[in-house]
């Protein structure tokens, strides 16, 4: 696999790179935010992914190793592919991103083209706990949703365990996501409400 590939940069497009490393050029693959970052001529070290389809073998770009991990871990969620992956991470740094997808914050990540509320919601979902692997994450890793918190300290205070209370709370949330509403903006009574008739129907 290539990690990284340094060398000279050789023509700048919106869209990708040609880097010649020993004589030879490569084209790579990159969003408007790298292209940003690089001047004609210079040297460079690219972060680099290897996504390889059946007819194709393509070659992506980052100027962090942060940004290229968050690259790979936003593809694990459904629906999501490279092209809209890198447009994710030219829409959003590393840090904006993890901090939005940490804290919850649909609304950041609803206004990269491609996603929608209900991929930025699904995002959020399947992300939520995936974020200590990253170094980018570590700072925003123990931040929880103010609501969130709230739900918990609301269903442990009525005898749920916390392990049943983030049961019931991920089912909310699932449910949430597939109509398209945002937690954030809910009332607690609602949420809670939504929680316990989960809570409820676990316990049988």
């Amino acid at each position: 696999m290539i990690s990284t590939i340094n060398g000279t940069v050789r023509s700048i497009h919106s869209d990708r790179l040609i880097i010649e490393v020993g004589g030879v050029g490569l084209s790579i693959s990159v969003n408007a935010a790298t292209s940003a970052g690089v001047t004609m001529g210079s040297q460079v070290q690219l972060f680099t992914s290897l996504v390889v389809r059946e007819d194709s073998l393509t070659l992506f770009g980052f100027l962090s190793d942060e940004a290229r991990s968050l690259f790979e871990l936003v593809q694990t969620v459904s629906g999501i592919g490279p092209k809209v992956a890198l447009s994710i991470l030219g829409a959003l740094t590393p840090e904006d991103l993890t901090r939005a997808i940490a804290t919850q914050d649909v609304a950041s990540i609803e206004r990269v083209p491609g996603i929608g509320r209900k991929g930025a919601q699904r995002m959020i979902l399947e992300l939520q706990g995936k974020l200590n692997d990253l170094s980018t994450g570590a700072t925003y890793s123990g931040h929880v949703a103010q609501w969130r918190e709230n739900l918990t300290g609301a269903l442990v205070s009525l005898g749920f365990s916390p392990k049943d209370s983030d049961s019931a709370i991920s089912a909310v949330l699932s449910g949430l996501a597939a109509n398209g509403q945002d937690p954030s903006t809910m009332a607690l009574g609602d949420l809670l409400k939504a929680a316990l008739a989960n809570g409820k129907s676990r316990r049988g």
